[in-house]
């Protein structure tokens, strides 16, 4: 594959996420789930948000947790909506595709310019968070206890950091900062009062709207 910007901009986003997955694996087992049983939720479930809500389920023995993973799993369903709308995949690709559309795979491809370079950014970024978030998911789980508190590792920052990273080019003009801004405050004014997941829906949304009052006013 051609080392274009939109592949190293996708490696590096699936070396920042899959360290994370160290993380989930720990926290898993030490929730109570096997080895086998945590595998089974990076190979299968795949999406970072719903699997630590899972666990959070798991370990605090309640249901709500398992309706915030449903709620953090629902974006899915739009990001899969574009990438199908700008892909158009077909049979095995298309199943695939679907597996591998998550946050990254999709902020690395619509942070680029030019169709052939969305397309390398998604597939770099999602095959590549795939692949090592499962192998960290593993070293994780064997490593336990001996890594003591995840969080102390600072691996969910990384995270964070890839994101901003994704986002910073996009910021060059004045529409695109107040969306921006927009969403982030109303997630930051409904995390503490909604369950998880239900505060990114509704920054979507807010995104949405105001993406499509901007463009009414500039068509004006």
């Amino acid at each position: 594959m051609q080392m274009t910007t939109a592949v190293r901009m996708g490696i590096s986003v699936s070396v920042a996420t899959g360290l994370y997955g160290i993380s989930f694996g720990a926290l898993s087992v030490a929730a109570g789930l096997s080895l086998v049983q945590t595998q089974a939720l990076s190979l299968l479930m795949f999406t970072g948000g719903s699997q630590f809500a899972f666990v959070g389920a798991i370990a605090g023995g309640g249901a709500p947790a398992l309706v915030s993973a449903s709620l953090l799993g629902l974006r899915n369903l739009v990001y899969g909506a574009q990438m199908n709308a700008v892909f158009a995949p077909h049979g095995l690709t298309r199943m695939l595709q679907a597996h591998v559309t998550i946050d990254e795979s999709v902020a690395t491809s619509v942070a680029q310019d030019g169709h052939d370079e969305q397309r390398r950014g998604f597939w770099t970024a999602g095959l590549g968070v795939f692949v090592l978030w499962n192998l960290f998911t593993l070293a994780g789980a064997l490593l336990g206890d001996a890594l003591g508190d995840p969080k102390a590792w600072g691996l969910d920052g990384a995270a964070v950091a890839a994101f901003l990273g994704l986002l910073w080019p996009r910021l060059h003009n004045r529409d695109t900062v107040a969306i921006a801004v927009a969403a982030a405050f109303v997630t930051l004014m409904l995390v503490p009062v909604l369950p998880p997941g239900l505060p990114l829906l509704v920054a979507a949304l807010v995104s949405a709207l105001t993406s499509w009052q901007l463009g009414k006013r500039a068509v004006r």
